[in-house]
């Protein structure tokens, strides 16, 4: 219940801020001032400012939403042995990597994960499941710290921000202008918008999102093909693989995680038939081979 609540209000947060940036710029409405045709300039803005707008958003608050869903114990001072190997193990990582020292964190839950998010790469969190914790051995661990720290170095936050900042964007725009099309055209309102063009809206939205989406989960799936070679790179190949092969055992168990959170974890779900095109991470078979291929 507290993530539902969690993630409701952020959101309306978001639509309140986007909608007090549409204001200040000036763009109140989307029809010309005759009240007939599509003023496609303001459009573009209103469709830019909430595409993009909600992703960076989003991604700005992703280390304070990660905490608080997660309930991420943030290691500052480390507590026992493990907490301070993690610690380390990520410092020197991040050294190698070229970025700045993430926060480093733990969360309880069985499932065996991992995850990385934050705003940029030197303003990072990177966090563990304390299943992950019992059930790979020490090299594995390090491995799946050099794939989140990977992630971090790629700039994979930020970019998959911006991939889907343009997708919504494009989104927004061609929905409405789909259901302006289908008011006039079809319905043969000649002023304002009817209920046609709020239905229509709403129905070429959704399914324009699931399309574009086929883009943006195309694009997840590439960078984790990049953060277990990042992994490799950092801790060994061999370390690399048989942390997938641990995560590969553990593949029947369900994913516990938020939507939200699931493209930034190490572990994806099951992908079957169509639902492949809409899987963040790729089979994990096609990952070890990758690395075995890798020079």
């Amino acid at each position: 219940m507290k993530r539902i609540m969690l993630f409701l209000g952020t959101n309306l947060a978001i639509i309140v801020v986007l909608s007090i940036t549409l204001r200040i710029l000036g763009v109140e409405r989307i029809l010309d001032e005759e009240g007939v045709g599509l003023n496609l300039n303001a459009l573009l803005i209103f469709a830019a400012v909430f595409g993009f707008g909600g992703s960076f958003i989003s991604l700005a608050i992703s280390k304070w939403m990660a905490k608080k869903t997660m309930k991420v114990h943030v290691i500052e001072k480390p507590r026992n042995a493990t907490e301070q190997w993690l610690f380390d193990t990520v410092r020197r990582q991040a050294r190698e990597a070229g970025i700045g020292m993430p926060e480093v964190g733990i969360y309880d839950s069985p499932d065996p994960n991992a995850f990385a998010t934050g705003m940029s790469r030197n303003n990072a969190l990177v966090a563990v499941s304390t299943g992950l914790m019992q059930t790979m051995g020490q090299g594995e661990v390090e491995a799946v710290l050099g794939h989140e720290v990977g992630h971090v170095a790629n700039g994979d936050m930020v970019t998959l921000a911006l991939i889907q900042g343009v997708v919504n964007t494009f989104v927004i725009f061609l929905a409405r202008v789909i259901g302006h099309f289908v008011d006039r055209v079809v319905f043969k309102n000649e002023q304002g918008h009817g209920p046609a063009f709020w239905i229509t809206t709403i129905v070429a939205e959704i399914l324009l999102a699931i399309l574009a989406s086929i883009i943006v989960m195309w694009f997840s799936r590439q960078r984790e093909f990049r953060a277990d070679e990042a992994g490799a790179k950092l801790a060994g190949r061999d370390k690399m693989i048989g942390a997938l092969e641990a995560l590969a055992r553990a593949s029947g168990r369900p994913v516990d995680m938020p939507d939200q959170m699931a493209a930034f974890g190490i572990r994806g779900g099951l992908p079957t038939g169509l639902k492949r095109l809409f899987m963040t991470h790729p089979p994990i078979e096609e990952r070890i081979m990758a690395l075995k291929a890798m020079r």
